[in-house]
Protein backbone atom coordinates (compact mmCIF):
# COMPACT_ATOMS: atom_id res chain seq x y z
CA UNK A 1 0.00 0.00 0.00
CA UNK A 2 1.03 3.44 -1.00
CA UNK A 3 0.65 6.67 1.35
CA UNK A 4 1.55 9.88 2.16
CA UNK A 5 2.75 11.68 4.71
CA UNK A 6 2.82 15.62 5.11
CA UNK A 7 5.10 16.99 7.90
CA UNK A 8 4.67 20.70 9.32
CA UNK A 9 7.80 22.40 10.54
CA UNK A 10 7.96 26.53 11.59
CA UNK A 11 11.16 28.87 10.56
CA UNK A 12 11.58 32.31 10.77
CA UNK A 13 13.76 34.60 8.42
CA UNK A 14 13.78 37.90 5.98
CA UNK A 15 14.77 38.70 2.71
CA UNK A 16 14.89 41.52 0.70
CA UNK A 17 13.06 40.96 -2.83
CA UNK A 18 15.70 42.98 -5.17
CA UNK A 19 16.85 42.23 -8.97
CA UNK A 20 20.19 43.71 -9.80
CA UNK A 21 19.70 43.61 -13.30
CA UNK A 22 16.85 46.01 -13.11
CA UNK A 23 16.47 49.93 -12.17
CA UNK A 24 15.34 51.03 -8.47
CA UNK A 25 12.44 51.89 -10.23
CA UNK A 26 11.75 48.56 -11.57
CA UNK A 27 12.28 46.93 -8.48
CA UNK A 28 9.78 49.85 -6.49
CA UNK A 29 7.68 48.83 -9.28
CA UNK A 30 7.44 45.06 -9.54
CA UNK A 31 7.99 44.40 -5.72
CA UNK A 32 6.09 46.77 -4.11
CA UNK A 33 6.72 47.66 -0.34
CA UNK A 34 9.01 43.95 -0.26
CA UNK A 35 11.82 46.03 -2.01
CA UNK A 36 12.33 47.64 1.61
CA UNK A 37 16.29 48.22 1.21
CA UNK A 38 16.08 46.77 4.95
CA UNK A 39 14.39 43.47 4.35
CA UNK A 40 11.57 42.39 6.48
CA UNK A 41 10.78 38.55 7.48
CA UNK A 42 8.01 35.65 7.55
CA UNK A 43 7.34 33.08 9.89
CA UNK A 44 7.33 30.47 7.40
CA UNK A 45 5.30 27.25 7.78
CA UNK A 46 6.70 24.24 5.64
CA UNK A 47 4.93 21.38 4.93
CA UNK A 48 6.95 18.30 3.33
CA UNK A 49 5.61 15.99 1.75
CA UNK A 50 6.74 11.96 1.28
CA UNK A 51 5.24 9.02 -0.08
CA UNK A 52 6.16 5.02 -0.38
CA UNK A 53 4.87 1.98 0.29
CA UNK A 54 3.86 1.12 3.97
CA UNK A 55 6.49 -0.79 5.70
CA UNK A 56 4.39 -4.18 6.96
CA UNK A 57 6.54 -4.05 10.13
CA UNK A 58 6.28 -1.07 11.19
CA UNK A 59 2.89 0.55 9.18
CA UNK A 60 4.80 3.53 8.34
CA UNK A 61 5.98 5.34 4.87
CA UNK A 62 9.38 6.67 7.15
CA UNK A 63 10.79 7.07 10.57
CA UNK A 64 9.09 10.93 11.48
CA UNK A 65 12.44 11.05 13.81
CA UNK A 66 14.23 10.49 10.13
CA UNK A 67 12.31 13.25 8.68
CA UNK A 68 12.21 15.61 11.55
CA UNK A 69 16.33 15.22 11.57
CA UNK A 70 16.64 15.56 7.80
CA UNK A 71 14.43 18.75 7.68
CA UNK A 72 16.12 20.06 11.08
CA UNK A 73 19.45 19.53 9.99
CA UNK A 74 19.13 20.30 6.31
CA UNK A 75 16.48 23.07 6.17
CA UNK A 76 16.37 24.80 9.86
CA UNK A 77 19.12 24.75 11.08
CA UNK A 78 20.06 26.43 7.57
CA UNK A 79 17.74 29.24 6.87
CA UNK A 80 16.20 29.54 10.42
CA UNK A 81 16.73 33.37 11.22
CA UNK A 82 19.02 33.94 8.81
CA UNK A 83 18.97 36.79 5.70
CA UNK A 84 18.29 35.09 2.47
CA UNK A 85 19.82 37.28 0.24
CA UNK A 86 22.94 37.14 1.87
CA UNK A 87 22.71 32.83 1.36
CA UNK A 88 24.81 31.27 -1.25
CA UNK A 89 21.36 29.54 -2.43
CA UNK A 90 20.44 32.95 -3.69
CA UNK A 91 23.56 34.75 -4.91
CA UNK A 92 22.51 35.32 -8.45
CA UNK A 93 18.37 34.65 -7.57
CA UNK A 94 16.01 36.86 -6.32
CA UNK A 95 14.93 34.93 -2.76
CA UNK A 96 11.10 35.14 -3.22
CA UNK A 97 8.89 32.17 -1.62
CA UNK A 98 9.13 30.74 -5.15
CA UNK A 99 12.44 30.11 -5.35
CA UNK A 100 12.93 29.16 -1.61
CA UNK A 101 10.35 26.39 -2.18
CA UNK A 102 12.94 25.44 -5.01
CA UNK A 103 15.77 25.60 -3.05
CA UNK A 104 14.40 23.47 -0.57
CA UNK A 105 12.61 20.85 -2.01
CA UNK A 106 16.65 20.29 -4.08
CA UNK A 107 18.09 19.98 -0.65
CA UNK A 108 15.63 17.62 0.38
CA UNK A 109 15.80 15.82 -2.47
CA UNK A 110 19.29 14.81 -2.25
CA UNK A 111 20.02 14.39 1.84
CA UNK A 112 16.33 12.66 2.31
CA UNK A 113 16.37 9.50 0.81
CA UNK A 114 13.97 7.32 3.02
CA UNK A 115 10.84 7.79 1.24
CA UNK A 116 10.01 9.81 -2.00
CA UNK A 117 9.75 13.29 -1.72
CA UNK A 118 6.61 13.91 -3.51
CA UNK A 119 6.43 18.39 -2.56
CA UNK A 120 7.07 21.02 -0.36
CA UNK A 121 4.73 23.83 0.51
CA UNK A 122 5.95 27.17 2.07
CA UNK A 123 3.55 29.46 3.93
CA UNK A 124 4.58 33.40 3.42
CA UNK A 125 1.64 34.83 4.97
CA UNK A 126 -2.38 33.42 5.29
CA UNK A 127 -2.84 34.85 1.99
CA UNK A 128 0.05 33.19 0.03
CA UNK A 129 1.72 29.74 -0.18
CA UNK A 130 3.49 28.00 -2.36
CA UNK A 131 4.16 24.50 -3.51
CA UNK A 132 6.80 22.99 -5.48
CA UNK A 133 7.05 19.43 -6.99
CA UNK A 134 10.60 19.19 -8.92
CA UNK A 135 10.82 19.26 -12.89
CA UNK A 136 12.96 22.38 -13.45
CA UNK A 137 16.52 22.21 -13.46
CA UNK A 138 18.23 24.14 -9.90
CA UNK A 139 19.38 27.92 -10.99
CA UNK A 140 21.86 28.18 -8.37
Amino acid sequence: MKAHLTRRYIFSASHRLHNDGMSEAENRTVYGKCNNPHGHGHNYALQVTVSGQVDPKTGMICNLVDLDEAVQREIIERFDHQNLNVRAEFKSVVPTTENLSEVIFNILKQSFKAAHLEKVRLEETMMNSFEYAGGAELRI
